[in-house]
């Protein structure tokens, strides 16, 4: 089992009700204050999982620096007050950022029992496999 700090503990907290807030956010027709607070805490928690200097830098690496620019600014355009504008910011640096863990992601998910039966239905299974495909290190 994995053995968690106090401060990731905070931060796994943090993470999850930015996700819950930004979920949230999406289904109130995209409520500012709470896609603004989800913003928040989900960079925050992010922040106290996996430590301040590691966030700064996988952020701000600098192959990186176009997906953080669109994820960051997402964020701001959000607390700015256009909500709809800033998410899809947002989404789209968050699958720049990410999208090395795809492949990861996709191989976890064809080894659960229902979901890995569904990821290879033949009218899936392509799209899966496009996006599991990752020319780029995480």
């Amino acid at each position: 089992m994995i053995s968690l700090t106090d401060s990731q503990k905070i931060g796994m907290g943090l993470t999850g009700f930015g996700v819950f807030f930004l979920f949230f956010g999406m289904i109130l027709f995209f409520d500012k204050a709470l896609l603004a607070i989800g913003n928040i805490l989900f960079v925050a928690g992010l922040s106290f999982v996996i430590g301040l200097e590691r966030t700064f830098r996988f952020f701000f690496q600098k192959h990186k620096i176009k997906a953080t620019s669109f994820f960051l600014g997402g964020v701001l355009v959000v607390l700015i007050g256009w909500p709809i504008i800033g998410v899809v910011l947002e989404i789209y640096g968050f699958f720049l950022l990410f999208r090395g863990f795809f492949p990861v992601i996709v191989g976890f998910i064809r080894r659960i029992p229902v979901l890995g039966s569904i990821l290879n239905l033949p009218f899936i299974s392509a799209y899966v496999d496009k996006a599991g495909e990752s020319n780029t290190m995480v």
